[in-house]
């Protein structure tokens, strides 16, 4: 008796612990639950909307922006506004001035762009700027950039009048004796500027050319006080031209806007003149590379 007894209370412990070992094994099975993870998902999705809405706004106020103004005008809490910009300023995205406390873009960002930023963008920011240029000034407007020691044209487009030049696109020019091309000498560091001189020849192609390096350099000197520079029928002799240099997001100097016509039409006197006209136009298309100082001083 006492042994049946025994065994069945055995066989009523030993049950609980069989069914518990079968709800384990079931468990084991079940998929891992996150409940938290669509909020989370939702959240991420949301902090990334508004950092990027911060972002812009930040872009916008090229003077720089405050935090209460710029989580003002994103529709945040001060705090929330601050933490983002925290983490974005540690990934140098943007910058804080030291003085003002104000906020402004960084470097990185820049940097990002600037594969966005090739020739056929180059060409399309360029020619709306070209075409307005061309019908204020009524002559033929150009841009062009640096391609080794020369300059080459690589958007144009004709003024209203008579007697338009026909360059095309896509031709190359000696920079030492055209006004875009010593625009363009006008941004080499010194020492760049330096080995330029030794390596090209200044050959003479018309009269007027300068050849003498050491007056070029003058000139160059001159053109970076001023940022304007002029072609005086030495390229040409009957043409003559004025250019001014066009910056890029990064600050330096991406290329240089211009217009040219010819010498009975052009003196010198109204190429200055005109000069404000070619500045401002070279202002707009530096704010379209993304220059945050467009003045083209």
């Amino acid at each position: 008796m006492r042994t049946r007894a025994k065994s069945k209370a055995t066989s009523e412990v030993a049950a609980p612990s069989r069914r518990s070992a079968t709800v384990a094994r079931r468990v084991e099975t079940l998929p891992d639950i996150d409940d938290e993870a669509e909020d989370r998902a939702r959240g991420g999705v949301q902090s990334l909307g508004r950092a990027f809405a911060i972002l812009e706004e930040v872009a916008r106020n090229r003077d720089g922006i405050g935090l209460a103004e710029l989580s003002k005008r994103v529709g945040l809490h001060n705090s929330t506004t601050f933490h983002l910009v925290k983490t974005m300023v540690s990934l140098g995205y943007i910058r804080q001035i030291k003085d003002s406390k104000r906020y402004r873009v960084g470097r990185p960002l820049f940097a990002l762009a600037a594969s966005a930023l090739d020739e056929m963008e180059m060409v399309s920011l360029a020619t709306p700027v070209l075409e307005d240029l061309s019908r204020e000034s009524g002559e033929t407007s150009h841009f062009a950039v640096r391609m080794s020691d020369a300059v080459v044209i690589i958007a144009r487009t004709s003024g209203p009048g008579a007697f338009q030049l026909t360059d095309r696109v896509g031709v190359v020019r000696p920079a030492h004796c055209t006004a875009l091309g010593k625009v363009i000498l006008a941004a080499l560091r010194p020492d760049q500027l330096d080995r330029y001189l030794q390596r090209v020849e200044l050959r003479a192609l018309t009269p007027k050319t300068v050849t003498d390096p050491q007056l070029l350099r003058r000139e160059i000197e001159e053109i970076r006080r001023s940022g304007i520079a002029f072609d005086d029928g030495e390229f040409d002799a009957e043409v003559r031209c004025v250019g001014v240099r066009v910056r890029d997001f990064s600050g330096q100097v991406i290329g240089a806007i211009g217009i040219s016509g010819p010498v009975w039409r052009l003196s010198i006197q109204t190429l200055q003149n005109r000069a404000k006209t070619v500045r401002e136009a070279a202002d707009r298309l530096s704010t379209e590379f993304g220059a945050t100082e467009t003045k083209a001083r």
